[in-house]
């Protein structure tokens, strides 16, 4: 067998990425996450499939989570946090989500390549991410990618959020079985 080496080339961009997210900023988040009243976790396309991961991982966890825009999303509140991840920081929608939140008192943390964006002027932390997104040019990060512009932010976005879900379970003294009790069991 002759390994993938597309694969390999992939993951040995995103472990070099890997040494670029700060560990305090990922212990922030976690803060943040452990100290709210409930957790709202919002994001767009790609990012948005990663962060829906993630919101899910935090229901296995016990934690009172909603995905933005869904049906049965509450209304967020004072105490609460909500969690973007957004590798540009402008995109529109999630602004108006930031401030949404914000104007009701709500916390907003952000996983981004931009910390200075619009969104990250909301957040009260952030994760920066390296990435390239096709809706910036002279910002970037990070200079080149192997991959689609976009997709290695995406990968370690969800990679980022798995490292938190092991804090947490950590922090919570919770085992895999505690998670497993939490999953869905009308599929």
């Amino acid at each position: 067998m002759t390994p993938c080496k597309n694969l390999s080339a992939i993951l040995n961009e995103l472990n070099t990425d890997a040494q670029a997210v700060s560990e305090d900023e990922v212990q922030q988040v976690v803060k943040e996450i452990m100290q709210a009243n409930r957790v709202f976790v919002a994001g767009a396309g790609r990012s948005g499939f990663a962060a829906r991961a993630f919101s899910n991982r935090l229901l296995h966890l016990g934690y009172r989570v909603a995905f933005v825009g869904e049906p049965t999303t509450p209304p967020i509140k004072q105490g609460d946090l909500l969690i973007i991840c957004s590798g540009s920081g402008e995109t529109a929608s999630l602004v108006a989500a930031g401030k949404k939140a914000t104007a009701q008192g709500a916390r907003v943390a952000l996983l981004t390549i931009f910390p200075q964006s619009t969104i990250g002027k909301l957040a009260v932390c952030h994760i920066a991410i390296p990435g390239i997104t096709s809706k910036t040019t002279d910002r970037n990060i990070k200079k080149s990618t192997i991959q689609p512009r976009g997709s290695s932010f995406e990968q370690l976005t969800w990679l980022i959020c798995d490292s938190m879900v092991m804090y947490l379970k950590e922090y919570t003294h919770q085992s895999n079985d505690d998670l497993y009790a939490r999953h869905a069991n009308m599929e």
